[in-house]
């Protein structure tokens, strides 16, 4: 297609777009997300941890690109990627095609949002995709696989497997999840739950991510930071790890300070840290800041937190975010220790697909409101898929050799509350 019809069905699209989204309105990228999933684009919307501003964008390819996140080479975009994706290529990467980003001010003027990337090139099947014929989407949609639920029993008994393999030495450690369904009810509506959880998880990642040739959206309030580097070089990740309940038996919130930790939370953190630091060991990166751990909340839910920051610049190792991703996902958090053995028990014995339940996600390249470009990468946790008007939500927990099953059950029900209570 030449370049003045491609200019010709960009305009067509925008034109689209903004009769059909009042633009000024605080609103808009409710209005913003319905013209995309109208059109059948893959889009995210996303708020950092402890920040007010609302992204928005889109990518105007019907099936976005996989390929390993290299964020060195990647333009902007965001990364999806499944839990099982051992040679990094599995994850799907969302051009910026269109991205905004709203102040989250309750205000209708006309600062309330920015657009920061125009669109420059566009899919050549535009015009099939404006009129919803793609037959390869219709394809995959009718051929999708039914969901699954995890009963009490399937998980108490997956736990007493899960210790006697670490009885018997095949591993350290293992993480565990399940599966627990919801019906939405008639008026359920994917920005106010969005907006919702913003105002609930102030520190959380909370998203919102379409996929249009899956047939899903997933949502998500993740604690969890993956990898980390901003436009001064300043490399983060962490180890998040051990979870007890933020309130006490009266339902008071318990004080950071106060939190008591039992060796099984203190050993299960521990493995995390330690599994960090050796992957930095092989990189031979030994200039770093280690912080923790320590007691943070995260919504309903205390957890121990060591952070581990490097200057990125003062190392000579820009690419470190991208060799770092590689090395770490899936982190013993998600996964176990050793990894090996702990994912083979996994994709044998837990009963069901995760997909993209502990797998990650995030912006990358994005340009923020004050024109800085960063990249900010997400443990997909606290998470579920939302299809048709079932809601599947995930809950895992780390199981060693001091693990209680029925705890363990209690413990993911109560994590599954993170989302649960605000669909309900």
């Amino acid at each position: 297609m030449c370049r003045t019809k491609r200019r010709s069905h960009l305009e067509r699209f925008l034109h689209y777009l903004m009769t059909t989204t009042k633009i000024k309105n605080k609103n808009s990228y409710q209005e913003l997300w319905n013209s995309a999933k109208n059109l059948a684009f893959p889009t995210a919307i996303w708020r950092l941890p402890r920040q007010s501003e609302k992204h928005f964008l889109t990518s105007f390819e019907t099936i976005p690109q996989q390929s390993k996140i290299d964020f060195e080479e990647l333009g902007a975009g965001f990364a999806f990627s499944p839990f099982i994706n051992p040679e990094g290529d599995k994850t799907f990467f969302l051009k910026a095609n269109l991205h905004y980003i709203f102040n989250g001010k309750e205000s209708t003027q006309n600062e309330d949002f920015k657009e920061v990337v125009s669109p420059s090139s566009l899919n050549p099947h535009f015009i099939e995709l404006m009129k919803g014929k793609n037959q390869s989407l219709n394809s995959v949609l009718t051929n999708k696989p039914s969901n699954k639920q995890t009963t009490k029993k399937e998980f108490i008994d997956l736990v007493e497997k899960g210790i006697s393999e670490i009885e018997s030495g095949v591993f350290q450690k293992v993480v565990l999840s399940r599966t627990k369904q919801i019906e939405l009810p008639a008026d359920f509506d994917v920005i106010s739950i969005f907006d919702k959880l913003c105002e609930t998880y102030t520190s959380a990642f909370i998203s919102a991510v379409s996929m249009p040739h899956l047939g899903v959206v997933w949502m998500g309030a993740s604690p969890e930071t993956l990898v980390s580097q901003d436009s001064a070089g300043i490399f983060r990740t962490m180890a998040l790890a051990g979870t007890q309940s933020a309130y006490d038996s009266d339902g008071n919130l318990i004080k950071p300070s106060e939190a008591l930790w039992r060796q099984k939370e203190i050993e299960e953190q521990s493995f995390v840290t330690r599994y960090i630091i050796n992957c930095l060991k092989k990189i031979r990166v030994r200039e770093f800041e280690e912080e923790g751990p320590k007691t943070v909340i995260a919504g309903n839910l205390m957890h121990l937190r060591t952070d581990i920051i490097i200057d990125t610049i003062a190392i000579n190792f820009s690419q470190l975010a991208t060799v770092m991703l590689d090395l770490l996902h899936p982190t013993s958090a998600v996964c176990g220790m050793p990894k090996l053995p702990a994912t083979e028990f996994i994709l044998k014995n837990e009963g069901y697909n995760r997909d993209f339940f502990s797998g990650f996600l995030g912006p990358v390249n994005i340009q923020s409101s004050e024109g800085q470009v960063e990249s900010h990468i997400f443990v997909n946790l606290r998470t579920m898929k939302i299809d048709k008007n079932i809601a599947t939500l995930y809950a895992g927990c780390g199981i060693t050799a001091d693990s209680n099953p029925e705890k363990e059950w209690n413990e993911t029900e109560i994590k599954t509350q993170t989302l649960g209570r605000v669909i309900s």
